[in-house]
């Protein structure tokens, strides 16, 4: 058996944010998305994590279509790591307007996203300011919700995957859910970094920083970075270097380099090179399934995991 360190390899194929017209290669309806994350689970990815979207390409987190998405990747033989978003997006069926000329990502439409039989789903307890195309969205998650979140996905016998954006994020929210029980080791925490831009209080990337944030992670945990636009190749490394996962995808990053638009199977296939070369290896969905605790303990089976 080889001694080398295994890595976790997410592929973050959708989003709710980006548009076609900004890389036409995004895939937006169920079959392209299966597609693609067929293409990059043979290119090595372990994990999908997955958002919805309509036939108008708006954000949803609408169970049915992400059962479609979900039932095509299964039923094609994949047997992936399925991470369904409870984040959803910044249009579409995600927004709704608040007074005075505000919107917010509409809690009714996030929680649907638990319901379509994933093994894992992100989990955002954490409340933002987002700016995007001239809106104002706020995405409110109090400690309530972020235990109603928690809650609904130990009920369900989904995985969380924790998503925060700075210190306090893990210190604060995922720290206090965590201590109530809310999920067991280990735990996953995605680490999303350089979109301070568009969202208030994230943080920007640097290895420093990443190593500030690693340093807050509670006993226990393992992590990802969302290295988002310029930062996503860099972040990885960086790590990888820490000890971490990897994750890629036009979710965070619409190109490969300068001037040149990406596709998911490319920024796959370069973290994949990219670990071979630091000298550690690749871990299949069964692996990182063990890795991170999955099916997870308690619990109803999720509809979507491997028998």
């Amino acid at each position: 058996m080889s001694s080398k360190r295994k890595v976790i390899v997410t592929i973050a194929p959708t989003g709710g944010m980006a548009h076609k017209s900004q890389n036409p290669h995004l895939p937006t309806q169920p079959d392209e998305i299966a597609a693609d994350v067929l293409r990059c689970w043979n290119a090595g990815a372990s994990v999908a994590a997955i958002h919805a979207r309509r036939p108008d390409d708006g954000a949803t987190c609408d169970a049915d279509v992400y059962r479609d998405i979900n039932s095509r990747i299964r039923n094609a033989g994949c047997d992936i790591v399925i991470n369904n978003s409870t984040g959803g997006g910044v249009h579409g069926d995600m927004v709704k307007p608040l007074a005075g000329d505000r919107w917010e990502i509409a809690w009714e439409e996030r929680i649907k996203g638990m319901d379509a039989g994933a093994e894992m789903c992100t989990l955002d307890a954490t409340t933002l300011n987002l700016s995007f195309e001239g809106r104002q969205i706020l995405m409110d998650t109090p400690i309530t919700k972020g235990r109603e979140l928690a809650a609904g996905m130990k009920v369900r016998g989904i995985k969380p995957e924790w998503e925060v954006f700075s210190p306090t994020h893990i210190l604060q929210d995922t720290a206090t859910l965590i201590e109530e029980g809310h999920d067991d080791e280990p735990y996953f925490i995605n680490l999303v970094m350089n979109v301070h831009r568009n969202f208030q209080n994230a943080m920007p990337y640097s290895p420093r920083f990443l190593q500030m944030m690693v340093d807050t992670l509670p006993r226990g945990s393992i992590f990802g970075v969302s290295g988002i636009g310029t930062s996503q190749l860099e972040a990885n490394v960086a790590a990888l270097l820490l000890g971490g996962h990897a994750r890629v995808g036009l979710e965070d990053n619409l190109y490969f380099r300068h001037g040149e638009l990406a596709t998911n199977v490319q920024l796959t296939e370069r973290i994949v090179r990219v670990i071979h070369e630091l000298d550690m290896e690749v871990a299949t969905p069964a692996e990182a399934r063990q890795m991170m605790g999955l099916p997870r303990r308690g619990g109803p089976r999720p509809e979507f995991a491997p028998r």
